[in-house]
This record gives C-alpha cells, sequence and structure tokens, in this order.
C-alpha cells in the first residue's frame, strides 16, 4: 500500500480480526505466517489513521475452559485466554490508542469466529456511518471469513485485504476456498499492490 493512492474514503471503517500471540509463530494456535500480516497491515492503520477512518480491532478473549478447547471437547487447543499474553495483540501491530476493540468469545458455552456474534460491532458502526468495512487480520479461513460474512448480512459492503491475511489450511485450499465464498457473498477482494 506505500506510495499508493488511497483506497479508504469517509463512510470506511478499518476492521483487524484477531492480530493475536496465540494465533502468530510461537502461538497456542499459530497460523503459519501469521506474523506477517502486520506490517500490511499497520499501513493501513497509518492511513485510516491519516484520514480519520474509524479502526477497530477484534480479539479472541475466551475465558477458562472454553467450549472450543480441546479440553472441553472444542477442536482446538486452549488459546487466547482472557488476560494472558497469549491473548494480547502483537506487540508490532500499532494500534492507536482511538481504535475500539471488540472482545469475542467471551461466552464460556459457544464458540464465536465472528467479531459481530455476540458484540455490539454492527451497531457501532451503524452509529458512526460506517457503510464499507475493510478487513484483514487472522485466520483468512475461520474468523476473518466468518467476520466479512456477518458484515455483509449486516448490510456493510466489505473489502478483502488479502495481502493482511493469512489461512490455516487445515485442508489444502480451505483459504482459497474462502475466498470464494466471501467473494460469491459480495465482497471485494483488495490485493493491493
Amino acid at each position: 500500500m506505500t506510495g499508493m493512492t488511497t483506497r479508504l474514503e469517509q463512510g470506511d471503517a478499518l476492521l483487524l480480526v484477531d492480530v493475536q500471540n496465540d494465533f502468530c509463530p510461537g502461538g497456542a494456535l499459530p497460523v503459519p505466517q501469521g506474523d506477517e500480516v502486520v506490517a500490511e497491515l499497520n499501513d493501513w492503520i497509518d492511513e485510516a489513521e491519516r484520514l480519520g477512518i474509524p479502526i477497530f480491532a477484534s480479539q479472541d478473549w475466551h475465558p477458562d475452559g472454553h467450549i472450543s478447547f480441546a479440553e472441553q471437547g472444542g477442536p482446538w487447543p486452549q488459546h487466547c485466554v482472557q488476560d494472558t499474553d497469549g491473548a494480547a495483540f502483537r506487540a508490532d501491530l500499532t494500534l492507536p490508542e482511538s481504535a475500539r476493540v471488540v472482545h469475542k468469545g467471551t461466552d464460556v458455552g459457544e464458540d464465536a469466529y465472528s467479531a459481530f456474534q455476540g458484540t455490539d460491532l454492527a451497531a457501532e458502526l451503524a452509529d458512526l456511518g460506517v457503510s464499507k468495512v475493510w478487513v484483514g487480520g487472522l485466520a483468512l479461513d475461520y474468523c476473518v471469513k466468518a467476520s466479512v460474512l456477518d458484515a455483509i448480512e449486516s448490510g456493510f459492503g466489505v473489502a478483502l485485504i488479502v495481502e493482511g491475511t493469512r489461512a490455516v489450511n487445515v485442508q489444502p485450499g480451505d483459504g482459497d476456498e474462502a475466498i470464494a465464498e466471501m467473494v460469491e457473498a459480495g465482497a471485494v477482494v483488495e490485493r493491493g499492490g
């Protein structure tokens, strides 16, 4: 994005999904090359700040014993437990103090991949007059996809920042399938340049 004409406009918002230590190399549930999204997303943060575009950042914020954890019969190892280092945003993500943090997955008995599920995010965006949401973060084929689909369902236009995402790819090609599903639902794919 550096050196390019901005793509952000008034009426847009930037949503950074789960750029947390546990989803990066060395974390409890690392997304391959998950740390590589940070530099790209920092460029978008800088541009959003320059233009006065609202920035939202979601955090997986699980209580102990969350239903998604393998110990409780869920599919994932314990991750992003509230107030732990693993749940913290990456230290090199340059979130401004004005960024609005959205905690998701806070109900011990309910899994929540989307930043919209069980949160006030849609209402906050609407209150700000947002019509389009630019989305990046982790992981492309889970929480990013769910957030994009819910944003569309909530009536927002959505652009996916592909260079600002990485996929888990539990099955080969899951990331590509997730992009296709988002596009089919109405998202625009922003490939940068």
